[in-house]
């Protein structure tokens, strides 16, 4: 019994895939998810796409660019067909193609949303780059438009699918480093001139939307819970024009309900290697770097227990396979993602929060 893709999705939805003959099992279980990718940057040609040449369970199969030459010449690296190709004008297309299975949106936070919303009404899945978008109202309409069209929205957590930051969550649950009483992290980096991040209009905000979101998400998967306060200070120091319309450097702390606090920073004008550090009443773990494609090493001290020195052999871009395969396993067995759209959206609402602290709102 052989279906195509869209007739397996109307399976799905009337919950007739128990009548599916082993073999047909077996064929599903085995296919191979198609991800049209939304916008030719440096981190969907760079490591995204380089990603799916490794999978076996995710391929290349559409394009979507406002430059035409450089889509052809990816397409032709990734043996993509012309008629694959797509301007942002005519993305609905992607509808007819049922090579498609999911988009990967890699365009500048403030398009997020509506490139969201467009593939869920052209019937296609998400992956979409964090952060989710710009506002609280833009992430809640595309959890929305995913839902009403009955596909999956995943927002590109790495860490969250990583084996470095993996086991540091394990250590903490299994009560490694005793009673867990504060985390210290920080993210940033020296931006250049002119790059897009420094227009707010289209990045929503400055280093807390960019690479501080890491570690807003770091403390709350560590600690498996949610902030009940917050309080933030922003600051500009270099006064060279970059910083018109975003926030150079951010700082804040959050305490969660078990009373656990964390400290943290991020920064556009500094090198800043993303770690964190996890003190408990047993002992203290650190991972730096924790948040980069590769490199990363967690060490740690804890009573009774022999010293961890990790560092994590793998190479990029192996996290972004895993997020695509991700994907993938949950479009085929008809799952929810880890970091479905409702994560984005609970970062998204802690980031406004600290920007009204601070009153950059």
């Amino acid at each position: 019994m052989n279906f195509t893709r869209r007739e397996f999705g109307g399976l799905a939805a009337a919950g007739m895939l128990s009548r599916l003959t082993p073999a047909a099992e077996a064929q599903q279980e085995g296919r191979v998810i198609g991800y049209g990718i939304v916008g030719l940057g440096r981190i969907s040609m760079q490591h995204f796409m380089p990603s799916l040449k490794m999978s076996k369970r995710a391929r290349v199969t559409a394009l979507v660019s406002g430059h035409r030459e450089k889509a052809e010449k990816m397409a032709a690296e990734y043996g993509v067909p012309g008629n694959s190709i797509y301007s942002y004008a005519d993305y609905e297309r992607i509808a007819d193609n049922q090579n498609v299975d999911a988009v990967y949106i890699a365009l500048p936070n403030s398009m997020h949303a509506e490139y969201t919303i467009r593939a869920a009404k052209a019937g296609k899945h998400v992956l979409c780059e964090k952060p989710m978008a710009t506002t609280v109202a833009d992430s809640r309409n595309m959890i929305e438009a995913c839902r009403s069209a009955g596909k999956k929205l995943m927002i590109a957590y790495r860490c969250q699918y990583e084996p470095t930051n993996l086991h540091a969550i394990q250590l903490i649950r299994d009560g490694k480093l005793g009673k867990i009483q504060a985390i210290e992290s920080a993210h940033g980096f020296n931006i250049q001139p002119k790059e897009w991040r420094l227009d707010r209009k289209l990045a929503g905000g400055g280093p807390l939307m960019d690479v501080g979101v890491y570690s807003l998400n770091a403390c709350r998967y560590l600690t498996g819970e949610e902030p009940n306060s917050m309080k933030a200070v922003a600051s500009v120091i270099d006064h060279d024009g970059r910083f018109e319309e975003v926030e150079e450097n951010l700082a804040w702390s959050m305490t969660f309900p078990s009373g656990i606090v964390a400290s943290c920073n991020t920064t556009y004008g500094a090198n800043m290697p993303g770690f964190y550090r996890v003190h408990g009443s047993k002992g203290m773990l650190h991972v730096e770097p924790a948040f980069a494609y590769e490199g990363l090493h967690l060490s740690a001290q804890m009573q009774g227990e022999p010293p961890i020195d990790e560092p994590n052999p793998e190479h990029d871009p192996i996290q972004f396979q895993r997020e695509a395969e991700h994907l993938a396993d949950c479009i085929v067995h008809n799952r929810q993602p880890k970091t479905a759209g409702e994560e984005g959206l609970r970062d998204m609402q802690l980031m406004m929060s600290l920007y009204e602290s601070c009153g950059r709102i």
